[in-house]
């Protein structure tokens, strides 16, 4: 009796246990019902559908066809909270628009549709989806993006270090191939840039240094392949050099301004001929400060004496430039010639301000104008005298000779 009871019992739970399993909110006799209002507000479904291959295909109005495959279902979209719980089961249980055996893919009508379960809400990121077309694109993006960076970061390191301009577009692959090759080529470019200025700092440092030390420039083999880095060490390997250079001749230049001033040439043999020259310079410049001097001593001179004598000075060239200065000088025949004019006028002596430094002249001259004035008032008087006396003569005579005829 007992074994009929748990018989019967199994048989009732087989019968009506498929019915049971469809989802809450029951199905009619074809296994379908309509979409409620809170599974259209979670976007699960729109109309009338099916369940667990009930039915066929069917529209809002509920008439039905047959002919639909049959699918035993353990879930349908009605069976979740929102879509982000659709997606999360979809792909926990690593379903694909080839692998869906519940049909969650093209739900309601037993078809696998695009890969998207259930009713996608609309602006949802379908690259959450696992094996949807848009993560299966995104990934492929991912995987081109990667890729042009990997391929465009060595080109980019190399053009940057050598030191080419830059070119970061790629000729071939997709667009996110290209994005990424311009950014990995970018990156490298910089690095390349940072890298071989670093190196070329280097360099200059290395060649000055040598050109410290000497002449004649000898480039490493780790700079002479790469042009930056050969310019660089020749650059450092100059600038010493220059300078080295400049000091040497300088020190000339002072060598010769001191034999300059001792009117004493010594010019350096068996250098360089840029330091024979300094030299040269240097003493030139010691003579015509020299010949300046003596110039003006002798222009000076000319104020004080009316005629040329020669100084005290034991080297004739000194002489010379002495003489030269002393005849240059015009002012003093000015000077000469304003102190005779006052003195053959007869004025009284007055120097001038302006001819202050030449005084000694303008006295002189002007002492000789005045001679000259006191003879010629000299001459005067005496030519008035004899002209008196001569008519004093005749008019004697005159009457001598009347005298004369009055007594014959």
């Amino acid at each position: 009796m007992e074994k009929k009871v748990f018989l019967f019992t199994l048989l009732f739970v087989l019968l009506f246990g498929t019915f049971a399993s469809a989802h809450s909110g029951g199905t009619d006799s074809s296994g379908g019902h309509n979409c409620s209002d809170k599974s259209k507000a979670k976007g699960l479904c729109t109309g009338y559908h099916y369940h667990n291959g009930g039915g066929g295909s069917t529209s809002t109005g509920g008439s039905t066809s047959s002919g639909a495959t049959i699918i035993n279902s353990e879930k349908d979209c009605t069976d979740f909270a929102s879509y982000d719980e659709v997606v999360a089961y979809w792909n926990e249980k690593g379903y694909s628009a080839t692998n869906d055996p519940e049909n969650l893919d093209g739900w309601g009508n037993g078809v696998v549709d695009d890969g998207i379960p259930c009713e996608v809400p609309s602006g949802y990121d379908l690259t959450k989806i696992n094996n949807s077309p848009a993560q299966i694109q995104h990934k492929q993006e991912e995987q081109d993006l990667a890729s042009g960076e990997q391929a465009g970061y060595p080109n980019g390191l190399n053009d940057g270090y050598q030191e080419i301009t830059s070119n970061n577009v790629a000729s071939t692959g997709s667009e996110a191939y290209k994005v990424g090759y311009a950014t990995g080529y970018n990156r490298g470019y910089d690095e390349g840039k940072t890298k071989i200025t670093a190196e070329k700092t280097k360099a200059t440092s290395d060649g000055y240094a040598l050109g410290q030390k000497q002449d004649t420039i000898d480039i490493p083999t780790s700079y002479i392949n790469h042009t930056g880095l050969k310019q660089s060490f020749e650059a450092g390997f100059n600038k010493a050099v220059t300078e080295r250079v400049e000091v040497k001749k300088k020190e000339y230049k002072e060598l010769g301004y001191t034999d300059g001033k001792k009117d004493m040439s010594n010019a350096p043999k068996d250098v360089e001929e840029a330091y024979v020259t300094a030299y040269l310079e240097g003493y030139n410049t010691a003579q015509e400060e020299l010949k300046d001097k003596y110039l003006k001593q002798g222009y000076e001179a000319a104020f004080t004496i009316l005629k040329y004598t020669k100084p005290t000075i034991d080297n004739e060239k000194f002489i010379g430039w002495y003489k030269e200065g002393f005849e240059s000088n015009t002012e003093v025949k000015q000077i000469g010639d304003a102190g005779l004019a006052l003195g053959q006028a007869g004025e009284s002596y007055k120097l001038p301000s302006k001819y202050k430094s030449g005084e000694v002249i303008f006295k002189h001259f002007y002492e000789q104008g005045l001679k000259e004035y006191e003879e010629q008032q000299s001459d005067n008087q005496k030519a008035a005298v004899g002209g008196i006396g001569a008519l004093a003569f005749v008019w004697l005579g005159r009457r001598f000779y009347v005298a004369k005829k009055m007594i014959g």
